[in-house]
């Protein structure tokens, strides 16, 4: 190969390069931004997941706490109609955190959860007979609060999966 062709082949290698070098650079640019958006995206999920699982914890020990206040009041005779509206508060707000973190949070929280509602949901009902005065064989006011007791383990795995789901450690 003589130094003319060598001249002409470096001189075509140089055009080449000149040429496509910003084509390198938009695919590395592209790939860059992709991954910035991918990492935004996991990041806003997470976001979510979070602030979900925040209102389904409080929600859920809040209206854990109206119903054992109900029970209480109940049992001492003193449960008033604000009372029942506070209660009815608390459990729209549990059943409305609940709904909307169904389409954003894992099945493992959706089960705990579930298995909480059925404790609550059954005390509901219980505290909604005694004060109606329909209460059935046995159901009184401090068996409620011992069967309300049977909602602080159920408390406790819900959150701890919410914990292990987000990458907190104890």
């Amino acid at each position: 190969m003589g130094a003319t062709t060598a001249a002409m082949i470096t001189a075509i290698v140089g055009v080449l390069g000149t040429l496509l070098a910003p084509l390198v650079a938009i695919g590395a640019t592209k790939r860059q931004r992709a991954q910035e958006l991918r990492t935004e995206e996991s990041r806003r999920l997470f976001e979510e997941r979070r602030a979900a699982y925040t209102a389904m914890n409080r929600a859920s020990r809040h209206f854990h706490t109206m119903l054992k206040d109900a029970l209480h009041r109940l049992r001492d005779g003193v449960y008033t109609d604000d009372d029942r509206a506070q209660v009815e508060e608390a459990r729209r707000d549990y059943r409305d955190r609940y709904a909307e973190a169904q389409m954003i949070v894992p099945e493992a929280v959706l089960t705990a959860s579930r298995e909480l509602n059925v404790v609550l949901a059954g005390i509901d009902a219980t505290a909604k007979r005694i004060d109606r005065g329909l209460s059935r064989e046995g159901e009184s006011a401090d068996q409620a609060l011992l069967d309300l007791k049977a909602a602080e383990p159920a408390l406790t795995t819900m959150r701890r999966i919410m914990r292990e789901d987000l990458g907190v450690a104890d």
